[in-house]
């Protein structure tokens, strides 16, 4: 989150409960991975949260290297393959669950090289203005290839659902990635975060339109 330890813990007590409300709506396993969407933005909010206190005070500053990697864990290994599991585990059409595999398979490809990017490089969290910027020393070179992959693995799959709401979360994430881009640049990785209430409003929202079709 962009703005204080305060925004992030209360963005992940509204996202709780909005994960809540979604897993409620389920009515079979294999929506259980969608609906808990929010429920993962909230818990790498929160983690956004306790890093803001141990950069801002050095009574928490045992923190920091644990939140640190804690919230770039979720924002950069969990998404790629949990947003193309879920499309897939949502899937009915056998042709549409092949594309869902393949996007997949580019997720785990994406969130391992990523897991071994932040397990081989040291990676720094620092407070400037009124945001988290993270460097994470990746060679050059690299990071675009990694982010364009991201952007397969995180933004497309919803575009590719059977289901006729599912375009709802692939705008949400694709405005949002753009707005970050555009606006952010220093600061994607946290910033882009901040969208996450958005999101997941429209994954409590998808679910109810699975439920009541």
């Amino acid at each position: 989150m962009c703005f204080s330890a305060g925004a992030s813990f209360g963005a992940g007590v509204v996202l709780s409960a909005i994960g809540v409300a979604s897993i409620k709506k389920v009515q079979q396993p294999t929506q259980l991975i969608f609906a808990s969407i929010p429920l993962v933005f909230a818990v790498q909010q929160i983690s956004e949260g306790f890093l803001w206190l141990a950069l801002a005070d050095p009574a928490y500053v045992f923190m920091q290297q644990a939140t640190t990697y804690i919230f770039l864990s979720f924002a950069q290994v969990v998404w790629p393959f949990w947003v193309p599991l879920a499309m897939l585990l949502l899937e009915r059409e056998d042709k549409r669950k092949k594309t869902q595999w393949a996007f997949l398979a580019m997720g785990l490809l994406v969130s391992g090289y990523l897991a071994y990017h932040l397990i081989t490089y040291h990676a720094l969290a620092t407070i400037i203005g009124r945001h988290i910027s993270y460097n994470e020393g990746f060679p050059s070179g690299r990071s675009g290839y990694g982010a364009l992959l991201y952007i397969m693995a995180t933004v497309v799959p919803p575009f590719f659902s059977n289901s006729k709401h599912m375009w709802m979360i692939g705008t949400a994430i694709l405005i949002s990635y753009i707005i970050t881009t555009i606006f952010y640049e220093d600061y994607i990785t946290s910033v882009w975060c901040f969208f996450a209430s958005v999101i997941s409003l429209s994954v409590f929202i998808v679910i109810h339109k699975i439920k009541i079709a």
